[in-house]
């Protein structure tokens, strides 16, 4: 068996992403925790999925949702104990799933011991655990922007300098660069790993190492820039992650994703070639910035299919025998799918069932997040009190001191706001969605008397049956994973069609991704339908409608 069909049980693989805060929350103080996703694990079995990815359960003063550090080797108190994870992990593995943790090691919290210790004195021994830098002429050293808003430097009174923060001022960048600091990372992943994990979701890997020098962008037309080709697939990176998987990961059956935006496929390939030893798979992003420009996330502009599907396309060909995909449409950083690529209104369930067939059409490993599998639409909240997002909440800041429309930003983040996938996961018509007995953390969607999993379930037309049948379709025909990629059509506005193919087997692919009926003239005569996302086959192809077929 050739490279590019050697089977691995994270390629044939189905992920569920929970996002934990948002899951369900068992002890009645409005925060999704442990015990919750525990008492909903047999629901997740049910799904047919193989694997969980768990967002940050880790110690953090909460900045940033988790993401923010402050103790690699404890649970985070609203979340419950490291009894309860350890029953999580027995649990999911009792199920015959598997789970893996994500790894935050770019940054830390600034309650991190290191960074207690780092800020302590210029002469700490944790000093350079950190990027720190004298000021130039009281202006921070370089002009670098944070991912969200503002400089990407933060002054510290105490010792005179400031350090590097890619994202909030409270997530201080780790110093790569320092052997004592990738030693300290692998031990982190080998404390959790000998607790039996299968694997890691690494968060913006790309970004760990750093230009030498942390040169200005000094952008020719005045405007400001990120500084992103400065800090993201820098010189050292590949080392970096080769070590790790030569000191770490290398002694372990598990799986690594690894987070990894501005990358192209022949940069993909340097991080997940086989023979590269670093990463099995990649989150790209391309495809995330198909209806905004790439520097402006709440500039929206309408969907481009053709461009969506150029964007696909490519990833598939190019990766196809040289590395492995990871296809998802939605995650806790994006909106919810059905409301940005699909029709969340009329078409909802319709749209929801032929996006979840795409997913599962394509080679790569696939991933689905909480609540897709019932059609989570679009938060709908639209007061700023309302949202949570630290990237919201510091944007409007900046939006009200520069006279923005205000009616405008809201309508934006209504559409794209990280928010619209962290409302809590709707499980019933009950009140606060079922998730918690007191008001959440965050207010529901405004859906969930309608849309929810209770609902779903006694549905005769439900979209987690149609997810079930995908998985077992998908599952029992190894082209759909293993097999090569060809778009027909390229050029179509509406449909979205492609074979899949390996030695004698085709299957296509038919998806509709408007609300307008159409002709169905490129159907082989010799086509058997495997699954569609309507009751009957038609001569025609109906709004948002989806199909498998086997070509014989």
């Amino acid at each position: 068996m050739n490279i590019e069909i050697e089977r691995k049980w994270w390629k044939e693989s189905v992920v569920y992403q929970i996002y934990p805060r948002s899951f369900y929350d068992s002890n009645g103080d409005g925060i999704g925790d442990l015990r919750g996703i525990i008492e909903k694990i047999d629901y997740i079995a049910s799904l047919g999925v193989d694997v969980i990815w768990l967002n940050p359960v880790y110690k953090s003063p909460n900045d940033d949702n988790g993401y923010d550090i402050s103790d690699y080797r404890d649970i985070m108190d609203e979340f419950g104990t490291m009894a309860d994870w350890v029953e999580l992990l027995d649990r999911v593995h009792q199920a015959g799933m598997k789970l893996i943790m994500d790894l935050v090691v770019n940054h830390t919290s600034d309650e991190h011991e290191w960074f207690i210790e780092s800020r302590s004195s210029l002469d700490n021994e944790y000093r350079d655990y950190y990027i720190w830098r004298d000021g130039i002429d009281g202006n921070p050293p370089n002009d670098w922007l944070a991912h969200f808003s503002g400089s990407a430097w933060e002054f510290d009174e105490k010792t005179g300098q400031y350090f590097l923060h890619l994202f909030t001022r409270r997530q201080p960048d780790l110093n790569w660069e320092n052997e004592k600091v990738r030693a300290g990372v692998h031990d982190i992943m080998k404390f959790w790993l000998e607790k039996g994990i299968d694997g890691f979701r690494i968060d913006t890997i790309n970004m760990f190492s750093k230009v030498p020098g942390l040169p200005p962008v000094e952008a020719a037309d005045g405007k400001l820039r990120w500084g992103g080709e400065f800090f993201m697939n820098g010189p050292r990176i590949h080392e970096f992650i080769h070590e790790m998987n030569e000191k770490v990961l290398a002694g372990y059956d598990v799986m690594t994703v690894g987070e990894c935006p501005d990358v192209t496929p022949e940069m993909a390939i340097d991080y997940v070639g086989p023979e590269r030893k670093e990463l099995n798979m990649l989150f790209q992003f391309e495809h995330m910035s198909v209806d905004h420009p790439h520097e402006d996330k709440w500039d929206i502009r309408p969907f481009d299919l053709v461009r969506f599907k150029e964007i696909i396309s490519k990833w598939q060909i190019e990766l196809h025998g040289r590395g492995w995909n990871s296809n998802y449409l939605m995650n806790h950083d994006q909106p919810r799918s059905v409301s940005r690529f699909g029709d969340d209104g009329k078409y909802r369930v319709e749209s929801a069932k032929m996006l979840l067939t795409f997913l599962m059409t394509l080679e790569g490993t696939t991933y689905i997040y909480q609540g897709e599998e019932i059609g989570m639409i679009n938060s709908g909240l639209d007061r700023i009190e309302d949202y949570r997002d630290v990237e919201v909440l510091n944007h409007y800041k900046e939006a009200v001191r520069g006279g923005k429309d205000l009616e405008e930003v809201i309508e934006s983040y209504m559409k794209m706001s990280r928010d619209n996938s962290r409302t809590p996961m709707q499980w019933s018509k009950e009140p606060n969605a079922g998730f918690s007995t007191v008001e959440p953390w965050i207010k529901p969607g405004v859906s969930w008397r309608e849309i929810n999993v209770e609902n779903d379930l006694e549905s005769p037309d439900s979209i987690i049956k149609f997810f079930r049948q995908l998985v077992k379709i998908r599952k029992e025909n190894l082209t759909l994973i293993y097999g090569e990629f060809e778009q027909l059509m390229p050029d179509d506005q509406d449909l979205f069609i492609y074979r899949r193919f390996m030695d004698d087997e085709v299957y296509l692919s038919i998806l509709n991704f408007s609300a307008d009926n159409h002709d169905l003239t490129i159907l082989p005569d010799h086509a058997q339908l495997l699954l569609g996302n309507y009751n009957d086959e038609t001569e025609w192809l109906r709004p948002y409608e989806a199909r498998i077929y086997r070509i014989r």
